[in-house]
C-alpha cells in the first residue's frame, strides 16, 4: 500500500506549485518499485486435529510422533512405533514449507509480521515429577542437534548453545529449573541458546498433575521489531478457542533478521530428562504476511527506475529552479528526514511532542527552570498541563549536525530500554532545527547535589541506608544494560551527576548521550572521537584503545562507590598528599583502616560491614587491569550480600601496556605505570584526542 500525505500550501509562485503538481500527479499513474515490493497478502494454515490426512505437511524429527490427534513432540510410548525411552529424549516437529521473512536486502528489507497460535498439553508421566520442557521454535533447517535432550530442549547440546551460527528464535516452556533459571515454571524469549533473553515465571502451572490444556498466541510485528507472547487456559481441545488475554505474559524488541535466516522453518521442541513428561500440541494455526513473489522482476525495475527518470527528465528544469528556491528549507526537511527515518525504524515509537507544548511548558524555557547544562546541551524543567506531568526537557546545542547526531545516538538507544533504574523517555520534539527529548522529571535531583551538598541543593546529607539503596540501584542498572538486555550496552559516562534521584531516593540512571550498543559478537566501541567520558571515572586502558567496554563501565562505577561512601571526588582530591580518591582509599585499605574513608557526615550511623564490602568493591572494580574487574552480575550479587568481595592486594598493582595475563608476567614484556602516579593525558599519548563530558550534565 502507497501512502501519500499531501498537505495544501499556498505559495505565490504559482509556476513552483504546477511543476510541483504535475510531478506528483505523474509519479500517481504508477504503482511504486517499493509498493509492488510490499507485503500484498496475508496467509493462513489451519491445523489440528493432526491425522494422516495432513502428517505429509510436518516433519517429526528424533523422538516425535503424529498420534491421537496430536503432536507428540516427545515420546508417549504408545505412539512410538519402536520401543523408546520415556527419560533424557527430545524431538522436533516443523512445517515442511519454508517462510521468506523479510525482502531481499537485508538492511532495508521489509520484515514480515505473523501471528500463530496453538494448544498444548504438558503433562507429568506417570503423575511424576514434570521435566523438562516445549518450546515453539523458528529455526534455519528441518534438522536437530544430537544429544539435545534435557536441560536443552531439543534446541542445543553443550557444543552449540550459545552459537550465532544456531540462527533460532524459540518461546520456551520450561518446567525444570536449571541454574540459569528463574523457577521451574517459566515463559523465556530464547535467542540461540537455551539461556533465554527474557524470562517471566508464570502464574498458570505448565504441567499439573490433571492434565490442561493452554492456549497461546505468539504475535510478532515487523515494523515494530518486537513479540508479544500471551497465554490462557483453554477449557477443553474440542472447545471453541478461549478469548486472547489483553496484556501478554511476556514482551520483547526482537530484529528477526538479526538471528535468522531469510528462509526459516516454524516448529515445536521439546525433551525430558532425569523427568519426563509428555509434550502434545493439539492445534496449530499460523496467520503470515507474504510476498507477491509472481510479480515480473523486469516490470519492477522498469517501473522503478525507467519512470522516475522520465519524469525527472520532462520536469527537471521547473524542480530544479523550485529546489534551489527552496534549498534552506529542504536542508531542514532532510534532516527532519534523516530522523523521521531513524524514528520509525525504532522498536515503538516515542511520543512526538509540539515545540508550542514544550515551550509553554518550560515557561519559553526560562533560565529560572535550568535543571543543569553539559557538554551536549541544556536541561530544563517543565510541567505538561494535560498531563499534570513534571518532565526534564533536554535541549541539544551544539552545531547543528553534530547535535543531530548526538540526537538521534541518545534517542535511539534509551527508547528501547526499560528498568525501573533508568531514567524515562517520555519523547522527543524537532522544530526548526531545535532537538529536545522529553524525560521524567527527577524531583530530588542528582546524586553528586547530595553527596557534596552544593550550595543550593541539599543540606542534609544521605543516610547511609539511602546511599546504599542508590548503589544497589545502579549495580541492577548496569547489570541491565551489560547481560539483560537484547543487545549489550555500554554507558560510558558514569558518574555521581548523572545518577538521578525520585522522589523516594531510587536511582535512576540517566544521560545516555554517550551510551552505544554493541554490535553482535563485538565487546568494544569506539568512535573517531576518541575517549569519551569524565576525568577520574574513565579506566586507564581506554586511553591506549580509545575504546569503550564493560570493564571500563565497571571501572566508572568502581569510582561512583568510592565518591559516594567516601564523600569526596574521584579526582584531584589532595587528601593526605593523594592526587585520586582511589589511592587514598587504597593506602587507607593496606593500613587496616579503610573505615576512615566513610564520610564523615554520616558520623557513626553506618553499617561496617557493609561500608567495608563497598570500599572494597570500590578498589576492585578501579583495579587498574581491565581483567580482573569483576562483572556486573558478581558486583550485584556481591552488594546483595550473597558473594564476598574479591581479594583486594594491600598494594595497588601497577597498570600495564599492553594488558597480560598476571600468571604470565614473567615472560611477557610489557611496560609498567605506577598507577599512584598515573596521569593519562601526557605526551606519549598525543596521538588520543580526549573528550570529557561535563561534570553538571543531568540527563
Amino acid at each position: 500500500m502507497l501512502l501519500i500525505q499531501c498537505r495544501r500550501r499556498h505559495h505565490h509562485h504559482h509556476h513552483h506549485t504546477a511543476y510541483l503538481t504535475a510531478l506528483i500527479g505523474i509519479l500517481l499513474l504508477f504503482p511504486s518499485v517499493t509498493s509492488q515490493a510490499q507485503i500484498l497478502k496475508r496467509k493462513f494454515h489451519s491445523y489440528g486435529p493432526f491425522n494422516a490426512s495432513n502428517e505429509h505437511l510436518f516433519e517429526t524429527l528424533s523422538s516425535a510422533t503424529i498420534h491421537l490427534d496430536a503432536f507428540q513432540v516427545t515420546p508417549d510410548s504408545a505412539g512410538s512405533t519402536t520401543i523408546v525411552s520415556m527419560f533424557n529424549n527430545f524431538g522436533r516437529v516443523f512445517f515442511k514449507e519454508p517462510f521468506k521473512l523479510w525482502e531481499d536486502s537485508s538492511t532495508t528489507g521489509k520484515l514480515v509480521s505473523f501471528n500463530t497460535s496453538f494448544l498444548i498439553n504438558m503433562l507429568p508421566y506417570m503423575n511424576g515429577t514434570p521435566g523438562e520442557g516445549l518450546a515453539f521454535l523458528i529455526a534455519p533447517s528441518l534438522s536437530f542437534p544430537l544429544n539435545s535432550s534435557g536441560g536443552y530442549l531439543g534446541l542445543t547440546n553443550a557444543s552449540t548453545d550459545g552459537n550465532s551460527t544456531n540462527h533460532f528464535v524459540a518461546v520456551e516452556l520450561d518446567t525444570v529449573k536449571q541454574d540459569f533459571d528463574p523457577d521451574n515454571n517459566h515463559m523465556g524469549l530464547d535467542i540461540n541458546s537455551v539461556r533465554s533473553n527474557v524470562t517471566v515465571p508464570l502464574d498458570f502451572e505448565i504441567a499439573p498433575k490433571i492434565a490442561k490444556i493452554y492456549a497461546l498466541w505468539v504475535e510478532y510485528d515487523g515494523d515494530r521489531k518486537n513479540i508479544d507472547v500471551y497465554m490462557a487456559e483453554q477449557p477443553s481441545k474440542d472447545a471453541p478457542i478461549v478469548e486472547k488475554p489483553v496484556k501478554p505474559v511476556l514482551t520483547s524488541g526482537l530484529d528477526l533478521k538479526q538471528v535468522l535466516n531469510q528462509d526459516s522453518y516454524f516448529g515445536f521442541s521439546a525433551s525430558t530428562g532425569n523427568f519426563a513428561e509428555l509434550n502434545c500440541v493439539l492445534r496449530w494455526n499460523i496467520s503470515i504476511e507474504v510476498f507477491d513473489e509472481k510479480n515480473d522482476k523486469a516490470l519492477r525495475i522498469g517501473l522503478g527506475v525507467g519512470v522516475p527518470v522520465l519524469v525527472l527528465i520532462l520536469l527537471g528544469g521547473g524542480f530544479w529552479y523550485y529546489y534551489m528556491s527552496k534549498k534552506k528549507k529542504n536542508d531542514e526537511n532532510g534532516s527532519n528526514s534523516q530522523i523521521m527515518g531513524t524514528l520509525k525504524s525504532l522498536p515503538g515509537t516515542p511520543r512526538e511532542f509540539s515545540y508550542q507544548e514544550l515551550k509553554k511548558a518550560t515557561n519559553n524555557f526560562d533560565g529560572k527552570n535550568k535543571l543543569g547544562q553539559g557538554g551536549y546541551g541544556v536541561v530544563y524543567r517543565g510541567t505538561l498541563p494535560k498531563e499534570n506531568l513534571e518532565v526534564a526537557v533536554k535541549m541539544f546545542s551544539r552545531d547543528k549536525m553534530k547535535s543531530t547526531d548526538d540526537f538521534l545516538a541518545e534517542l535511539t538507544i534509551i527508547n528501547r530500554l526499560r528498568h525501573k533504574h533508568l531514567v524515562k523517555l517520555q519523547g522527543w520534539c524537532h522544530k526548526n532545527g531545535v532537538l529536545l527529548l522529553v524525560y521524567d522529571y527527577m524531583p530530588k535531583g542528582s546524586l553528586d547535589s547530595h553527596i557534596f551538598c552544593e550550595e543550593g541543593t541539599s543540606t542534609t546529607p544521605l543516610s547511609w541506608h539511602l546511599r546504599y539503596k542508590i548503589l544497589s540501584g545502579v549495580a541492577s542498572a548496569l547489570n541491565y544494560l551489560h547481560n539483560e538486555y537484547d543487545q549489550t550496552v555500554v554507558h560510558r559516562d558514569l558518574k555521581a551527576s548523572n545518577i538521578m534521584l525520585d522522589s523516594d531516593y531510587n536511582a535512576r540512571l540517566g544521560d545516555f548521550g554517550l551510551a552505544r550498543a554493541l554490535e553482535n559478537e563485538k565487546t568494544s566501541y569506539a568512535e573517531l572521537e576518541g575517549v569519551q567520558g569524565t576525568m577520574g571515572y574513565i579506566a586507564p586502558e581506554c586511553f591506549h584503545t580509545g575504546k569503550a567496554t564493560r570493564e571500563s563501565d565497571v571501572y566508572g562505577f568502581g569510582a561512583v562507590l568510592l565518591e559516594t561512601v567516601c564523600g569526596q571526588r574521584p579526582s584531584w582530591t589532595k587528601i593526605e598528599g593523594y592526587q585520586f580518591l582511589v589511592d587514598w582509599v587504597w593506602h587507607l585499605h593496606r593500613e587496616g583502616r579503610i573505615l576512615e574513608a566513610v564520610d564523615q557526615s554520616v558520623g557513626s550511623d553506618y553499617d561496617a560491614e557493609e561500608a567495608e564490602r563497598i570500599l572494597k568493591l570500590g578498589l576492585i572494580c578501579s583495579h587498574p587491569i581491565a581483567g580482573e574487574r569483576p562483572n556486573l552480575q558478581t558486583i550485584v550479587q556481591i552488594l546483595s550480600g550473597s558473594v564476598n568481595v574479591p581479594h583486594v592486594p594491600p598494594f595497588k598493582p601497577s597498570f600495564m601496556w599492553p594488558a597480560v595475563d598476571l600468571s604470565s608476567l614473567a615472560s611477557t614484556d610489557f611496560t609498567t605505570t605506577n598507577t599512584s602516579e598515573y596521569t593519562p593525558i601526557n605526551g606519549d599519548s598525543s596521538s588520543m584526542h580526549v573528550r570529557f563530558s561535563d561534570n553538571n550534565s543531568l540527563v
